[in-house]
């Protein structure tokens, strides 16, 4: 099944790699359901897609929420019938020392890209379970797969990411029920997520390296539509992607 009249739902999708990912999958014919905690930006970006002949509706959505999952989950079934992929896309990157004790962000970033993963797939896998097929796309980070200065709970909450996802792929492989997992390793990207900054040293060296290097979310959109696309017995377990010149 191509991305052509795929009921996709996309959390974090009011700016950045969420927004650039409805707009190119809608584009190719997606149904997308957009979540995000600012309705304002997704009331925007709805009228976008549908101004321009694209298939789209949103939900205000708090991903730390395993109610407001369940009900984004369900308001995309009472609209489309069904749900063939979810990308849990919604993250926060307060970098920062761990001397510093900022525990509050520390909390923010479990609850929103880690938590907010489990959260979605315990609302989509009955789902899932029940169709006995679904994809489960999930953004992650070059601070999944190795460690970074001023980035330790950060990359602690995306390294999670990737062994969950592993072992949901091999389950899923092992029980036969056709549900794909594609996770999504990020470099140097343009988004928001810098302004989630508050430490002075960490928002400085993010703010050159990216100033350096940063290429657009079009870029993973178009990595997350690759895998979408692809034929229903083919998995693309991991892409990591980010710009020729940074030596992530």
């Amino acid at each position: 099944m191509a991305i052509k009249d795929k009921v996709i739902i996309i959390t974090g999708a009011s700016s950045g790699i969420g927004a650039a990912t409805a707009k190119l999958l809608a584009q190719k014919g997606a149904k997308v359901v957009l979540a995000a905690r600012r309705e304002d930006k997704l009331q925007v970006l709805t009228k976008e897609i549908t101004s321009k002949g694209g298939q789209a509706s949103y939900q205000v959505t708090d991903v730390t929420s395993k109610t407001a999952n369940e009900v984004l989950v369900q308001s995309a079934l009472k609209k489309y019938g069904r749900v063939d992929t979810i990308f849990l896309n919604a993250g926060l990157m307060p970098s920062s020392r761990l001397s510093t004790l900022k525990t509050d962000e520390w909390d923010k970033m479990v609850d929103v890209n880690f938590k907010g993963v489990l959260n979605g797939i315990a609302a989509i896998l009955p789902i899932f379970l029940k169709q006995n097929s679904g994809q489960i796309v999930v953004t992650s980070s070059v601070a999944g797969l190795k460690p970074y200065l001023n980035s330790g709970v950060y990359g602690a909450t995306k390294h999670a990411i990737r062994d969950l996802m592993e072992v949901l792929r091999m389950e899923a492989a092992t029980d036969g029920n056709n549900i794909r997992t594609t996770t999504i390793y990020p470099a140097a990207i343009q988004t928001e997520l810098l302004d989630t900054v508050s430490d002075k040293q960490a928002a400085k060296a993010l703010h050159k390296t990216y100033n350096n290097y940063q290429i657009s979310p079009e870029r993973i959109a178009n990595a997350v539509a690759f895998a979408i696309d692809q034929p229903e017995d083919t998995d693309i377990s991991e892409l990591t992607i980010g710009p020729t010149k940074q030596p992530w």
